[in-house]
């Protein structure tokens, strides 16, 4: 039994069967090589769904398994020397624990599974790890479903979450159940070994997720809908969206969030973002984008203005108007779980509060008032002393984040 909230913050337990275990230890241990020489580290929780799949890596093989202190897992510079004093060679870390982290040095000789969420094709470039596989799963598939293996050659744009598992199925679908077309965007089914029993004591929300597979031929067979937004690439290997629960719609538009933090992160300014659906004062849904700059790009010393006027442009011109933030709000590291996961609601949570601008701001404001009527037009960028600077049609406003 593994409990997890997944996407809704609601937690629910799910009954994985010992054949999806034995299959992710099978599995696992083909793809990662590893065996009674190697030293896995238990970085999960016991409460977190990986933890499982580091427990059948080191049991299933043979290996040692290191069990690092608590306070180890929340710094990357004791991390760092705990995995080199241990000569760890099997490690499963979240992604935003290394994004920006300057100690990566000592992955050079271990093997790296990223798992948690996608990490940024950024990321994968910085990374030394002798292997680096990014990993793809939800707890009712048992922990992992898709795997992609980093190429030596690695120069993409975008990190795919690879192939299906050994013994395990993934089908594109559209909101009829059928198969959409080749590198068109579907919701991730997920069949085959891996699939869980179900959610205990929760009848109607097992029925609604796990549902008879129509695509296969063993008989009682089932999969799991995730949820999740994936289409196929030109090579083969899924690339994973975004949640479907994530879409918001504003102005009558879907806008699929992930998109254009996607696009975001392809700016040389911008290490890493984020982007949330908030609701202003007047009770209408605005797109808010949360961003770290690139230090390397020299982009923290810009004025927040400039930085926000060149991140809009740069969206403008690969999103169309409806897709471009109202607002760009520069934090120095994006808020995160105790899981390592982003933290989506710690954003939501953020307060901007208004302070009143100077003289020649407000004068600037009334001049620019008189000619630029068009819709809003409005960024919010904060600057290293946590000020921010907003401009739309009506004003030129100073903000602060909390």
């Amino acid at each position: 039994m593994i409990y997890t909230s997944g996407s809704t913050g609601t937690p629910k337990g799910v009954m994985v069967e010992h054949r999806g275990l034995v299959n992710l230890e099978l599995a696992q241990n083909v793809l990662f090589g590893a065996c009674s020489n190697s030293r896995v580290v238990q970085f999960a929780s016991f409460g977190f769904d990986t933890s499982v799949s580091e427990l059948v890596m080191a049991f299933g093989s043979g290996a040692a398994l290191h069990l690092p202190a608590g306070e180890i897992r929340q710094s990357t510079k004791e991390l760092s020397d705990y995995l080199r004093n241990e000569a760890i060679t099997h490690a499963t870390l979240p992604p935003a624990l290394l994004q920006g982290s300057q100690h990566l040095e000592y992955l050079a000789s271990q093997l790296l599974v990223l798992a948690g969420e996608l990490p940024k094709a950024e990321l994968i470039r910085a990374l030394p790890a002798a292997s680096i596989v990014n990993a793809y799963g939800p707890t009712e598939a048992t922990v992992c479903a898709t795997t992609w293996s980093c190429p030596a050659d690695f120069d993409g744009a975008v990190v795919p979450i690879g192939r299906p598992l050994a013994n395990t199925r993934i089908y594109l679908l559209d909101g009829d159940g059928a198969p959409v077309p080749f590198g068109a965007v579907g919701e991730l089914y997920i069949g085959g070994a891996g699939v869980a029993r179900g959610y205990l004591n929760r009848p109607e929300l097992t029925a609604e997720r796990f549902l008879a597979d129509p695509f296969s031929t063993e008989p009682g067979a089932r999969m799991y809908r995730s949820g999740d937004l994936a289409r196929y690439l030109p090579d083969g290997n899924l690339a994973f969206l975004g949640r479907n629960d994530d879409q918001v719609k504003i102005r009558g538009f879907r806008i699929e969030p992930g998109e254009i933090a996607a696009r975001l992160v392809e700016h040389a300014a911008v290490r890493d973002a984020v982007v949330v659906a908030r609701q202003d004062r007047a009770g209408e849904q605005r797109l808010v984008a949360y961003v770290v700059c690139a230090s390397e790009a020299g982009s923290d010393g810009l004025d927040g203005s400039k930085l926000a006027g060149t991140l809009r442009t740069h969206l403008s011109a690969r999103l169309p108007d409806y897709m471009v933030p109202s607002a760009f709000v520069h934090l120095a590291a994006l808020p995160l779980t105790v899981n390592g996961k982003l933290d989506r609601k710690a954003c939501r949570r953020l307060r901007m509060r208004r302070m009143r601008a100077p003289p020649m701001r407000r004068r600037k404001a009334r001049s620019r008032r008189r000619w630029r009527r068009s819709g809003p037009s409005f960024w919010v960028l904060s600057g290293s002393d946590g000020t921010t600077t907003s401009s739309n049609w009506a004003a030129t406003r100073s903000w602060r984040c909390s």
